[in-house]
């Protein structure tokens, strides 16, 4: 693919309407690769008629580089085919003024997709949101950011400041921050050539399938990575035992992509006095903002934030690195209504007072500097965030509903004592935020449960039986005898925290899910019934019009069954097939002629 050359310099750009009403060379703000998506399918069958830059665009929507003009901050370098680009997409990718950092630094932001119009390579990302787990599904852009300063007496301001970014509409951010270190100083020492040659071998991978062990090739380097599946079990290291065979039997580099967030206990380390508040506060959905020194410390926060109550899966908005640039200042800042339900990552010290009136703050100091007192880590008074150099902590008015847990916070506390390794340390919180979401969640799970019709009132002539409505007064009477008290050593006000839960958005969110993996389920049993019975026999007893009404309603069942890919048994699908042909070929000639399609055998 040529590179066309540079049309104009830092050239104020528009903001779209939606970036996917833009081709890919429209959303980004510099000197970029973009890829004119194509037409997916079926991850099987189509995968040999994919067009050029189908699979990067599977994996990528751009590559692009946010360069600082002097007069103009950051602007557009190098202008392709269309002068319209998101600007909040600009600021997004710097580091705010008051970060000073000096180096290299990676972080990641996020921003609304716009529009729910499906792109032609929909296809691809729907076969691996099914299948990934709850936290690496697919819903908002990310940017990958690989940004450098670094000082240059040639330049006027004195200093080179530039990013590289990745757009993607993947949640994949270890892979991708990994995808950087290898990509981005070849770029800043080659330039565009070597943008070129890294679409090209992107262009080259294997379209993003959970479960597979995917062979990526990218600048000389061998990528062997692992995307998680929903069947995976929750804490095991499978990964990681699948990556280290691969890697002893090719010794090739391996990534695994497990959670959006890497490490969490070096996150939580300056707050670690808190995690289990700051898990109800997650859990609940509640409006929450870390306040950090630097776009990297902003964005593994809240990343650690959403990844604590995995498995079960964060479902209101969470920006990793928010700006006053952002189109959702206003609607986040304004005092004339509550807080929406959102995870925001700060730097710029202008929030300590627009966002004053947010009832959950978090405040984060350097993260090199080591050596938090129990003193910094107390929860204070809201009142008190009126400097712009108060100290680290949480600020909040929240009473937990549970007791605090003081194991945890003495075991990591030993751990800093005797100098443990910090993946040691990461594996304990991790370990201990899984037994507590699950522990939560295990009653929803069994009381969910229970609303599934019997298999037996299945009936294939009848339409499937519906799932009972979810009751909360039902569903806290049976906590009593399933509650979380039989999986976890915490006590406190458990049914406070379910009933809290219960308005939030994450319940909704679960629920909603869980609802409908039920009723495909339903539908697939419904299925599978029909095709045990003798459609031949049972048509004799029709009319031709009654046979003809069958032949369409098992048609829509297919196409439902195709296109929902519902759970039923191997070869179900064959057996429909064969059933609504033998229906077919009973009926007269020129009723067959009229319902024989090419799809049908």
């Amino acid at each position: 693919m040529a590179l066309q050359g540079p049309e104009e310099v830092g050239e104020q750009v528009e903001e779209p309407e939606d970036l996917d009403d833009q081709d890919a060379s429209s959303i980004s703000p510099a000197e970029e690769i973009t890829l004119p998506p194509g037409a997916g399918g079926d991850e099987e069958s189509e995968e040999a008629f994919l067009l050029p830059w189908d699979r990067f665009s599977s994996w990528l929507h751009c590559i692009c580089v946010v360069g600082f003009d002097l007069e103009l901050g950051q602007a557009v370098e190098v202008r392709q085919r269309s002068p319209r680009v998101k600007t909040s997409i600009c600021y997004l990718s710097f580091p705010d003024s008051n970060s000073g950092c000096l180096g290299d630094t990676q972080f990641c932001f996020r921003f609304r997709q716009g529009s729910n119009r499906k792109s032609s390579l929909g296809c691809f990302l729907e076969t691996t949101d099914r299948d990934a787990p709850p936290c690496l599904k697919v819903g908002h852009y990310y940017g990958y950011v690989y940004f450098r300063q670094v000082r240059d007496k040639s330049l006027k301001r004195g200093y080179f400041q530039k990013s590289l970014v990745l757009i993607s509409k993947l949640p994949y951010v270890t892979f991708f921050h990994s995808v950087l270190k290898i990509l981005a100083p070849e770029y800043f020492e080659k330039q565009e050539p070597c943008l070129e040659a890294a679409c090209n071998d992107i262009d080259r991978w294997p379209t993003p399938h959970p479960g597979r062990i995917l062979t990526l090739p990218l600048m000389g380097v061998v990528i062997k990575v692992r995307i998680p599946t929903c069947y995976d079990k929750p804490g095991t290291s499978q990964l990681v035992q699948s990556a280290q065979v691969c890697k002893h039997q090719e010794g090739h580099n391996i990534w695994c992509i497990y959670d959006i967030c890497e490490n969490v206990y070096l996150c939580f380390h300056p707050v670690y006095f808190h995690i289990q508040m700051l898990w109800e506060l997650v859990l609940l959905g509640e409006a929450l903002v870390v306040m950090a020194p630097s776009p990297a410390e902003s964005s593994d926060t809240v990343l650690a934030l959403v990844s604590c109550i995995s498995p079960l899966r964060y479902c209101s908005d969470f920006r990793p690195y928010f700006t006053i640039h952002d189109s959702e200042f206003k609607e986040y800042t304004t005092r004339t209504q509550a807080p929406p339900s959102v995870i925001l990552g700060v730097t710029n010290p202008f929030f300590a007072k627009t966002l004053q009136h947010w009832p959950h703050i978090i405040r984060i100091g350097d993260m090199k500097q080591a050596g938090e007192t129990a003193k910094q880590m107390k929860v204070k008074k809201l009142k008190n965030l009126k400097t712009l150099d108060s100290k680290p902590g949480v600020y909040t008015a929240y009473k937990p509903y549970l007791n605090k847990d003081e194991e945890i916070i003495k075991q990591l506390q030993k751990g800093i004592q005797q100098k443990r390794p910090s993946a040691a340390q990461n594996a304990i919180i991790r370990r201990y935020f899984l037994e507590l979401t699950q522990s939560f969640i295990i009653p929803l799970e069994r009381y969910v449960a229970s609303l599934m019709p019997l298999q037996k009132s299945i009936s294939p002539w009848k339409s499937p039986p519906q799932l009972r409505p979810f009751n909360q007064l039902d569903f806290m009477k049976t906590l009593e005898k399933t509650g979380p008290q039989l999986t976890s050593r915490l006590k406190g006000d458990w049914i406070g925290l379910y009933r809290h839960f219960l308005k939030s958005p994450n319940f909704d969110g679960w629920f909603r899910s869980r609802r409908r993996e039920m009723t495909q389920k339903l539908d697939a049993l419904h299925l599978e019934a029909l095709c045990e019975e003798d459609l031949q026999q049972r048509i004799q007893k029709h009319t031709e019009v009654e046979a003809v009404d069958l032949v369409l309603k098992l048609k829509d069942k297919m196409t439902q069954a195709e296109r929902e890919q519902l759970p039923v048994r191997p070869g179900t699908l064959s057996k429909l097939r064969a059933h609504i042909e033998a229906v077919i070929l009973a009926l007269p000639e020129d009723l067959q002629g009229i319902l024989h399609t090419p799809s049908t055998p």
